[in-house]
């Protein structure tokens, strides 16, 4: 059969693999559209394999919340480059991540990549991922994902930088309106700008206080104006630092970044007050793209040359 150019415009539109590639699949399976199909999926497997070495330490973090606001989903999904990762096509395929991660019942990342691709159950989630990198060329990861479901209250999401930094923040209230959701909102723009650990102190582990103090105490006595200091005076030093240290740490300590004169637990106790409802933050979930992943540093001179002497 002959290979027309509209067959190759229907396939590309298809599969988004390239205008080439796509003429190469028609051709191969004397114009079956759905062999086509399957032989691009085939080469997509093989060139995902050798891309699948590089470190893919871009990409963006997407939320999804249901209607009712009960449920949610956080995932990050990397790649190897930001061009990428501001691709409309790549950014489709995290969305829809992000919605099956809303309904999955993974309890891990490996059971998730394991499961049927919701949009094409004739492939798992890890094979629709090689598709992925086929077709846009560079080595791709679902790094993790975050299911969370809100009994008395809702999840608020929120996405800064385009997807760099990923909210989810569940809210126990029984006033579930626009002024909460919108103080909801404002607590998850508090998460991102201000990173903290916990939701408030008694959230902190007792390891973690313990290892703090320990720092702390460390710093104190190794400064020699702390040397002649009675050890009473040191304890409440050390006390004054670690306070210091857990308003930091703790969202409720934290100063309210809207408003100096209040923290963000008095933020919500306000908010609070109107409504005539408690609101209680229950957990919050912060995904930062990227994070903890040792990117790849090359000689930007050498890996052009490299690209040219292939």
């Amino acid at each position: 059969m002959e290979v027309t150019a509209g067959m190759v415009k229907e396939l590309r539109e298809m599969t988004g693999a390239g205008m080439m590639d796509c003429k190469k699949a028609l051709a191969e399976t004397n114009g079956d559209m759905d062999k086509a199909i399957e032989y691009l999926r085939e080469k997509g497997l093989a060139a995902a394999e050798k891309k699948a070495g590089r470190i893919a330490a871009e990409g963006i973090v997407d939320t999804v919340v249901s209607e009712d606001g009960k449920i949610a989903a956080i995932v990050e999904v990397n790649s190897e480059t930001d061009f990428v990762a501001k691709n409309e096509k790549f950014r489709e395929f995290v969305a829809a991540v992000a919605a099956q991660a809303a309904k999955t019942s993974a309890a891990n990342i490996d059971e998730f990549l394991a499961e049927k691709w919701e949009l094409d159950p004739t492939k798992t989630v890890k094979e629709q991922l090689s598709t992925m990198i086929s077709i846009i060329g560079e080595n791709m990861n679902i790094r993790r994902f975050e299911k969370v479901t809100a009994e008395n209250g809702f999840v608020a999401s929120y996405i800064h930088g385009g997807g760099r930094i990923g909210i989810l923040v569940e809210v126990e209230t029984s006033a579930v309106n626009d002024e909460v959701k919108e103080a909801a909102k404002n607590v998850a723009m508090q998460i991102a700008a201000m990173h903290p650990k916990y939701v408030k102190r008694e959230d902190v582990p007792d390891d973690v206080i313990e290892y703090e103090k320990g720092i702390i105490k460390a710093q104190i006595q190794n400064d020699p104006a702390n040397a002649k200091k009675p050890e009473n005076i040191i304890e409440k030093m050390i006390d004054g630092r670690l306070n210091k240290e857990l308003k930091e740490f703790c969202l409720l300590d934290q100063v309210y970044v809207k408003d100096g004169d209040m923290t963000v637990g008095g933020y919500l106790d306000s908010v609070a007050k109107k409504v005539g409802a408690p609101i209680t933050i229950k957990r919050f979930i912060r995904y930062e793209t990227g994070e903890g992943i040792e990117k790849k540093k090359e000689d930007f001179a050498a890996e052009v040359a490299k690209q040219m002497n292939k």
